[in-house]
Order: structure tokens, then sequence, then C-alpha cells
């Protein structure tokens, strides 16, 4: 067997546009805080940001894209669990401190 048919070759260009776009992404994460945007949109658009650019990261530098739809599940499930964990206590804790403010009078 020859090493080339045991490996996938991705194009360099892939590569270089990706970098690109990482950087396209950072300046506008830079350029909310240039723009001194506040409250809702300024929270909203650096967590977008941050998604799309580690999105990116994982799917082409990490090669995630062209792993298998098992291997995938297994990397993203349990964080995604956890993620859902943690609303869960959070709206928990909402629910009691609510609860404590009504009934403690």
């Amino acid at each position: 067997m020859s090493q080339s048919s045991d490996q996938q070759q991705h194009p360099i260009s892939l590569y270089l546009k990706i970098w690109g776009l990482l950087f396209v992404l950072s300046t506008l994460s830079y350029l909310v805080d240039y723009y001194q945007l506040e409250g809702i949109l300024r929270w909203t658009l650096i967590l977008v940001f941050m998604f799309l650019k580690a999105g990116l990261i994982i799917g082409i530098f990490m090669h995630v894209s062209w792993e298998k739809y098992s291997v995938k599940l297994l990397l993203f499930i349990p964080p995604i669990a956890v993620l859902i964990f943690i609303a869960l206590m959070a709206i928990e804790a909402d629910y009691t401190y609510l609860n404590r403010l009504t009934f403690s009078k």
C-alpha cells in the first residue's frame, strides 16, 4: 500500500481560507469592543463569534469534519448533556431563590 492511499490530503487553500475567515471573525469580535456595544447585543455577538471560531477550528484544523458520525457523537454528546444539566440546575436555583423570597416574609 502506498502512503498516499492511507492518508487523506486536504488542499492548502482550504486551510488558508479558514485562517482568513478566522481573522475576519476575530476582527468582528474586536469591533464589538471598539464600538462599545452594550447589553444583550454585545453578549450575543461575542458568543456567536466565539462559537463560529470554535466550530471552524474543531471542524477543519482538528479534522472532525472528516470523522465518522459515531466519533462526532462521541465528541459532542457529553458537552451538550453537561450544558443541559447546567441549564436545569440554573432553572431550579432560580425557582428555589424566588420561593425563598416569596415565603420568607
